[in-house]
């Protein structure tokens, strides 16, 4: 593999590993807010229960955050200096707003935040857990900014060949933003639900059925319940927006070759992309052309108008976007089915009545949420290439001129650590709950002993 290959694998691996920790801040953090407000309103310790044990969650997943995303941050440099020279007038102060108005907020509150619970006044105690959600999902919408930009680039002008900003609005605003935006906090949300589900149902099958237990489980469940129908409807309306915007993008979605009406949707299939066609097809016919433009005989676009004059091909390879979306879907199916079904089961019978089957089921789709996001993720950034801006700039004109063994040791070295890293992370969270389910301190300190005054 050259380089550009090995940089676009160490970017994915980078990227892959530190979007699992905002994807657990940015909604832990409102849901702590809730906890709060909750043990506020009604006094209830069974809230500042739940508060107490995953206010740690939350420290370890904002420290995984702030580590690897100094790692990804440097590879802007180091491996793509093509971006920064020319569009870094427009991802640079982006950024810088993201640091601006996000990470500083998050830095001066947390610390109140996790420990100033029993310190400071109740009111300042929930006022740094509303400051440090809120900087969280600032942080996100900077970065979902940017992102978005690079996929729908609006309100710029090249000149000499580097971006050059002409209408922040229109930056800010780009066309597939809310979309993207609200995509990415609704899964935020499925994915903190489902994490909280699965070790509530964790910590209550070891013998820790406590009142925190039993209402941190239930808000989960009726949270995912709840918020499964509407990412649905909003990842529609974000298929429709890529339709429009992006049309190679869903061509390789759809592994559809060639632009026509009554499309099927293909339920499995084999994209062979130097043969141009699929093997092994299972479809339900005009379906895809029924989902993506709402009739059957809707026409949609073919990976076969993507190819240059010399040849030169101008879609994602096919097979990664059109699996990687299919993961997504499926694993969105799968959330969809338990946490419906659980909380059927929760308003008929309560936690005491939930049958060990279902209590394992949650606990399997305890990351659940990582797995859906990492694929949507793929889906959508493979998905844009060869653009690293969607027509302004090509991921093989940015890349560095560095020998591949270079990235390669590199990558070895990252994928190495990440996964010790990763593991370390289940394993604490884990940990975690097994102590808490035999009643142990998580942080236990000893009591303030009186200080002799020697005499005089």
């Amino acid at each position: 593999m050259d380089t550009l290959i090995l940089s676009r694998i160490q970017f994915g691996a980078n990227i892959s590993f530190h979007i699992l920790f905002p994807t657990i801040t940015i909604a832990l953090g409102w849901v702590l807010l809730f906890f709060k407000l909750r043990f506020n309103a009604t006094g209830e310790d069974r809230w500042m229960e739940a508060y107490r044990f995953w206010v740690k969650v939350f420290a370890l997943s904002f420290a995984m955050g702030v580590v690897s995303g100094i790692t990804m941050s440097f590879q802007f440099g180091t491996n793509w200096p093509g971006f920064m020279e020319t569009v870094g007038n427009i991802a640079g102060p982006l950024l810088a707003y993201e640091v601006l108005t996000a990470f500083f907020l998050e830095a001066v509150f947390l610390g109140i935040m996790l420990f100033g619970a029993s310190r400071v006044p109740g009111w300042l105690h929930t006022l740094a857990t509303f400051l440090v959600a809120f900087g969280t999902t600032m942080s996100a919408f900077w970065i979902i900014v940017l992102n978005s930009w690079m996929h729908t680039p609006q309100g710029f002008e090249m000149i000499d060949g580097v971006a050059h900003a002409t209408d922040w609005w229109a930056i800010i605003f780009n066309p597939s933003m809310p979309y993207r935006f609200a995509h990415m906090l609704l899964a935020s949300f499925l994915t903190v639900s489902f994490l909280i589900a699965g070790v509530s149902a964790f910590r209550w099958i070891i013998g820790g059925r406590t009142a925190g237990v039993r209402v941190a489980l239930k808000s989960a469940v009726y949270g995912a319940a709840l918020l499964i129908p509407l990412q649905i409807y909003m990842g529609d309306m974000h298929g429709l927006n890529t339709l429009e915007h992006q049309p190679q993008k869903i061509a390789a979605m759809e592994a559809n070759w060639e632009t026509g009406p009554n499309v099927p949707l293909l339920l499995f299939a084999i994209p062979d992309d130097a043969a141009r066609e699929n093997r092994f097809e299972i479809a339900i016919p005009n379906l895809a052309s029924l989902i993506l433009t709402h009739h059957a005989d809707g026409v949609v676009p073919g990976l076969n108008d993507f190819v240059g004059e010399d040849g030169e091909v101008l879609h994602p390879r096919v097979a990664a976007v059109f699996w990687s979306f299919r993961v997504m879907v499926g694993t969105g199916v799968a959330m969809l089915l338990l946490s419906w079904a659980t909380a059927a089961l929760l308003l008929r019978r309560g936690v005491e009545g939930l049958p060990r089957p279902v209590l394992y089921g949650l606990v399997g789709m305890t990351f659940s949420g990582w797995l859906a996001t990492l694929a949507g993720w793929y889906t959508t950034e493979i998905g844009r290439q060869p653009w690293l801006v969607q027509g302004v700039l090509s991921t093989r004109d940015a890349v560095a001129d560095v020998p591949a063994a270079m990235v390669a040791s590199t990558l070895i070295a990252y994928l190495v650590v990440y996964a010790l890293l990763l593991g370390a992370y289940i394993l604490v969270i884990f940990y975690l709950a097994r102590r808490a389910a035999r009643g142990e301190k998580l942080d236990p300190r000893p009591e303030p002993r009186a200080v002799p005054i020697p005499a005089e």
